[in-house]
């Protein structure tokens, strides 16, 4: 009985955390060279805690997709991604899904090393996408 009752809970809690989901912001990550993946770990982990202090409830997800894992294979041509690239999907509306491909705009704050205006062009490209 008790276990029963868990499972329910358990499968309700899993139905609830996928409906309150909005957007997921997709990191394409490639298996690269020691300096080149410094790099690609802080981009990923800058990215990364945008999501999690802007969206605490989990609304938003962040998802790291690598690259070369065969399972990623129809996601990664689906988004013509390569290392670095970075995708905002948002909810299907009217059987359309809005896609936001933040890459160039990502490179550049970072670049510049200014994570106030990475953290602000990445908040509004994901708000854009919720809506």
């Amino acid at each position: 009985m008790k276990k029963t009752l868990i499972l329910a809970v358990l499968a309700l809690m899993s139905v609830t955390v996928v409906v309150a989901q909005k957007a997921e912001v997709l990191y394409f990550k490639a298996d690269m060279p020691c300096c080149k993946a410094r790099a690609c770990n802080n981009l990923e982990a800058d990215i990364k805690a945008v999501v999690e202090k802007n969206y605490p409830k989990g609304d938003v997800v962040f998802k790291q997709v690598r690259i070369a894992d065969e399972a990623n294979k129809a996601l990664v041509e689906k988004h013509q991604a390569k290392a670095q690239t970075i995708v905002i999907v948002g909810k299907k509306k009217k059987k359309k899904q809005q896609v936001i491909d933040v890459s160039e705009v990502v490179r550049g704050c970072v670049r510049s090393g200014d994570k106030t205006e990475l953290e602000t062009k990445l908040v509004k490209a994901i708000n854009k996408a919720i809506k």
